[in-house]
């Protein structure tokens, strides 16, 4: 079996190239594996589409998806910009020595000290998200003596139909500003007069896990003929329109995948239509998940199985939920392989499951398997989003290392925690 960079021959699994047990066999379990020659080639796949955006169109790595000091490396030599959610995230992108002029600040609840923060670092643009968080941006900016360039983040109304905790642009939605209420016009024109910000454009987000160009295109349609009327009525123009992520990634064989470069061309196509004789702003996306998912791979040791004669087998793994939530949280999807033992026939069904103090600590439930043994290795696919950068440690867990795959060498990106690292916070 060959999986792109999933490869299984003669009972061995290798993962970009490396055998995943030899790989733990070095590192130890609970591992993360990421493969940098695909978190590259996802890159590719929207920066190549750059030749039909506007001009100065950018594509932005949404962070929050895997965020640690070597992916902006990475995403710096792809020529990308990148969003960040929280001051931690910003110091990250810092300390790694992005740009601060392609950083994009998003997020529903920014405190004035994460304003303050972004204000000196000299970010690039600051997405306010609410009228309170927009004059309090004016008061922090003001009091530095700066102007920081804005967009104001929209709330179109899409429902895209995937799971009710990852839609984001419905009328209800935490996020953004209404549009059909009038809301988000006057918030434009107020901002457009106010001390201490520039207002460039506009953002939205319509949610995670899209995977039919439509939503993307009826937001598109909103966005822009709200953008167009603005200037028609107001003469206030969008230099920037920031349409977000949620690029639908495949998890198992079922799942389709989008085809990036024909949903980009649909959403600039609605893009022209709509602002007409306006003149055209640049475009921005915000990829996350679809830049690192399937450039990921968690890596288990196998403990105890319980076997309930009638109802059904347990397989406990080093790991849970401490470094996979998402289970947990939405129910996901994936594929689950025993690496050590992949070529044998997997005829026992089991739930594979964490070792937390939780029901709910499944990592996938009806997988089947060759019936795994005390010390066999359990390979998990497609864990590069929401896996390291969603990790907690609850029950005191430490919480596994980032290998990055490069070429014929892994390298250490994040190191394992320790007990230590555990207390180090303690009084």
């Amino acid at each position: 079996m060959t999986d792109n960079n999933i490869e299984i021959k003669e009972r061995r699994m290798k993962f970009a190239g490396h055998d995943v047990t030899d790989l733990a066999d070095r590192y130890g379990t609970p591992l993360y594996l990421m493969d940098e020659a695909r978190i590259r080639e996802n890159c590719r796949r929207y920066t190549d589409c750059l030749d039909i955006m506007p001009e100065g169109s950018m594509i932005l790595y949404a962070g929050k998806a895997c965020c640690f000091k070597d992916m902006y490396r990475i995403i710096t030599e792809e020529g990308m910009g990148a969003d960040v959610v929280s001051s931690g995230e910003l110091f990250t992108a810092l300390s790694a020595g992005f740009d601060p002029s392609k950083l994009f600040f998003h997020g529903n609840g920014k405190t004035d000290t994460d304003l303050e923060c972004a204000v000196n670092e000299g970010i690039g643009y600051i997405v306010c998200d609410n009228e309170d968080e927009l004059y309090a941006l004016s008061a922090v900016a003001s009091y530095c003596r700066k102007t920081q360039k804005i967009l104001l983040r929209l709330t179109p109304g899409i429902d895209p139909h995937t799971h009710k905790k990852i839609r984001t642009g419905g009328i209800d939605s935490k996020f953004g500003s209404l549009i059909c209420d009038g809301t988000a016009e006057r918030l434009a024109v107020a901002a457009s007069h106010m001390d201490g910000v520039e207002l460039c454009g506009f953002h939205c987000h319509i949610g995670s896990q899209i995977f039919d160009a439509q939503p993307f295109v009826d937001a598109a349609e909103i966005m822009s003929e709200f953008c167009a009327g603005l200037y028609r009525n107001h003469g206030i123009k969008t230099k920037i329109l920031d349409l977000g992520g949620g690029f639908g990634v495949p998890y198992t064989d079922s799942d389709p995948e989008l085809d990036v470069r024909s949903t980009v061309r649909s959403i600039v196509d609605e893009v022209k239509r709509r602002f007409g004789d306006v003149a055209l702003p640049a475009i921005m996306l915000e990829p996350g998940r679809s830049i690192v998912a399937d450039a990921g791979m968690t890596l288990y040791t196998a403990g105890s199985t319980k076997s309930i004669p009638g109802y059904k087998n347990y397989v406990s793994v080093d790991g849970g939920m401490t470094d996979n939530p998402r289970y947990a949280l939405y129910g996901s999807k994936y594929r689950v392989f025993l690496a050590n033992r992949a070529g044998e026939k997997a005829d026992f069904r089991c739930d594979v499951v964490g070792r937390c103090c939780e029901s709910g600590d499944i990592i996938q439930p009806d997988v089947l398997l060759p019936e795994p043994k005390r010390g066999d290795l359990i390979a998990v696919c497609t864990t590069g989003a929401y896996n390291y950068s969603m990790a907690s440690n609850y029950n005191r867990i430490p919480r596994p290392p980032v290998v990055m795959l490069k070429g014929g060498k892994p390298t250490l990106a994040v190191r394992r925690e320790t007990v230590d690292d555990l207390t180090a916070l303690d009084m």
